[in-house]
């Protein structure tokens, strides 16, 4: 499968970019970017071509793999969809419903292959867990806390204007949610969403399956504080996700694999357009209601 890459940033250069190159099965075409000089050095490092027409790009290839800003991506990941080409896409899919339903909607009409890359759902360790307890009855409730230091520490997406505006619960609450809904069920409402410290999140989530979960999502944690737990626990007792033994890039090679078997099956991936749009909507809904505490504790303090 050909495929070429939109973006140039931190994300495509430390997972994108090597795990495509690196690929047995997909010819990496070429690089597009929004800056040009910024694509020429990224495809220069790969030997691959540089791209200033994106549309150019999709003409020349199966597939993208797009690590761009959401609000970006969604836009790019529709005019690829109607192009025919498959997509392996990043999380959040978008920062809002209609432009997440438009993406897979997109991909559903045109019959392409589609996966969202959630980091942990194609590391090895997590993967196998996820698919031992989502087969395991009687979960009562979990525990979730993703918590990063972007805001805090030396991390090259601390600049990122998006994650500024959004914070944790577009960046992290994906992951979070990504675990949890395979084992738990669908989130059939956000039953309470609250601000803490800096951009930290709490949200109480109620599930298909009958379990509750509390989440707490941030990137504004001291470094020392950093990291990522789940905790399940019902009828067979306490369990916690593994911590994973590798990066980010072999977890992309995985999640291109994953594209490639969607693609010569047609099956639907678990993690592609559609459930992506479906934790974009439970996100949305989350961010209405942390609207509402913010509105309140204005009123608070009027009074």
């Amino acid at each position: 499968m050909r495929i070429g890459l939109l973006g140039t940033g931190p994300w495509a250069r430390a997972a994108y970019a090597p795990a495509l190159a690196g690929h047995g099965s997909l010819d990496f075409v070429g690089v597009w970017g929004r800056r040009p000089e910024a694509a020429a050095e990224l495809a220069g490092e790969y030997g691959v071509r540089t791209y200033d027409d994106v549309d150019a790009l999709f003409g020349d290839v199966d597939a993208v793999a797009v690590a761009l800003p959401p609000v970006v991506q969604a836009e790019l990941a529709v005019r690829a969809a109607a192009a025919g080409r498959h997509l392996l896409l990043d999380k959040p899919l978008a920062l809002g419903v209609a432009e997440g339903r438009a993406v897979a909607e997109a991909a559903e009409r045109a019959e392409v292959a589609s996966v969202v890359f959630f980091t942990t759902r194609f590391q090895r360790e997590p993967e196998a867990w996820i698919g031992a307890q989502a087969a395991t009855a009687g979960w009562f409730t979990a525990r979730a806390h993703w918590l990063g230091s972007v805001f805090t520490g030396e991390s090259p997406f601390a600049d990122s204007p998006w994650r500024r505006e959004k914070g944790a619960l577009w960046d992290v609450g994906p992951h979070a949610l990504s675990v949890l809904l395979p084992v738990l069920g669908d989130v059939r409402r956000v039953a309470a969403a609250v601000h803490g410290p800096a951009d930290t999140v709490h949200l109480v989530l109620d599930h298909a399956g009958g379990a509750s979960s509390a989440v707490t999502l941030s990137l504004s944690a001291p470094a020392a504080a950093a990291g990522a737990e789940v905790e399940l626990r019902g009828e067979a007792g306490v369990t916690l996700l593994p911590r994973s033994t590798e990066g980010a890039a072999p977890a992309l090679t995985r999640a291109a694999d994953a594209l490639l078997t969607a693609a010569r099956t047609g099956r639907a991936h678990p993690c592609d357009a559609a459930f992506g749009l479906r934790v974009t909507e439970i996100l949305a809904e989350a961010e209405t209601l942390l609207a509402k505490d913010v509105a309140r504790s204005a009123a608070r303090l009027v009074r």
